[in-house]
């Protein structure tokens, strides 16, 4: 019989880890100077952009020295300010803003028909592909003589034209966002039994939400756009109208700082809906949701 061969038992030594702070690494985390803080802000470079061009549209106006052609910038400021006071611009600006409302929002529901349309058949989809090749770049403003014709001398020729400028550059957003959803999430909608407007409201439209409001973005620039182009004639017909009839009126009398000023009051008025409005719902839609950084 062999006797089994026993080792010795050796103990393991205990092994102690010191957690090593901060100041033993160095600096960690490197302070921001004053330049960079301020520099980080986003509106902060916005502004400054902003006065940069300001600063150069002042020194140009009185470099040139000819205030019927292009003005300094502090007199189209004081214009701006004289009209804001006495209430000119902001019952010319309502004006326009409720037609573009009007026409804005009767042009993105006509888009969502459309689109919801399209993506229930095949049919849908090469009406709708038909349509947007033979209008989308049909100019809004070349059919202002006809809805003049069809509407009269009334809100209704801008709403039309404003629709057609606002429909199919919205379609053609929504269908691409509808058709670039992954099939991972049209299968969840089928397993949670979604079908028709259910399955679009809740599955179709967040999941394409970026594509959606990309087109709601160029809609309204191109409305904002057509309604002051589209009032520049509107305005001469009827005598009445908003900033672009304002703008006209102006010329007509060479009051260029005047011009310049609704010119400054269109831009503001874009910025804001660009900066303000559009901001938050990105903030409050896809940037929450993670689709968005």
């Amino acid at each position: 019989m062999h006797q089994a061969q026993t080792f010795p038992v050796t103990e393991r030594p205990n092994i102690y880890c010191e957690t090593l702070g901060p100041e033993q690494f160095g600096i960690i985390e490197k302070p921001l100077t004053w330049f960079e803080q301020i520099y980080n802000q986003t509106w902060l470079r916005k502004v400054g952009i902003l006065v940069f061009l300001a600063l150069g549209w002042e020194l140009y106006g009185r470099w040139l020295d000819n205030p019927l052609l292009v003005p300094p910038f502090s007199d189209a400021v004081r214009a701006l300010l004289t009209d804001v006071g006495n209430g000119t611009i902001p019952k010319r600006a309502l004006s326009s803003i409720q037609v573009l409302m009007i026409g804005f929002a009767s042009g993105t529901l006509l888009a969502g028909l459309l689109t919801v349309f399209a993506i229930s058949s095949r049919l849908g989809t090469d009406f709708l592909d038909t349509m947007t090749a033979m209008f989308n770049p049909l100019p809004a403003i070349a059919l202002l003589p006809l809805a003049l014709i069809w509407f009269g001398l009334g809100a209704g020729s801008l709403v039309f034209v404003l629709i057609h400028s606002v429909m199919w550059a919205v379609s053609l957003n929504m269908l691409a966002g509808f058709r670039g959803v992954s099939m991972t999430a049209r299968m969840v909608g089928r397993n949670y039994n979604l079908t028709g407007l259910r399955f679009v409201a809740r599955i179709l439209i967040p999941a394409a939400f970026p594509s959606i409001l990309a087109g709601l973005k160029i809609g309204w620039a191109f409305a904002w756009r057509t309604l002051i182009a589209a009032e520049l004639v509107f305005g001469v017909s009827s005598g009445q109208g908003g900033l672009g009839w304002y703008i006209f009126e102006s010329k007509n009398q060479l009051n260029i700082a005047e011009v310049f000023a609704g010119l400054l009051t269109i831009i503001m008025i874009g910025l804001a809906v660009e900066n303000v409005v559009f901001r938050v719902i990105e903030k409050r839609t896809v940037q929450r949701w993670g689709m968005q950084s």
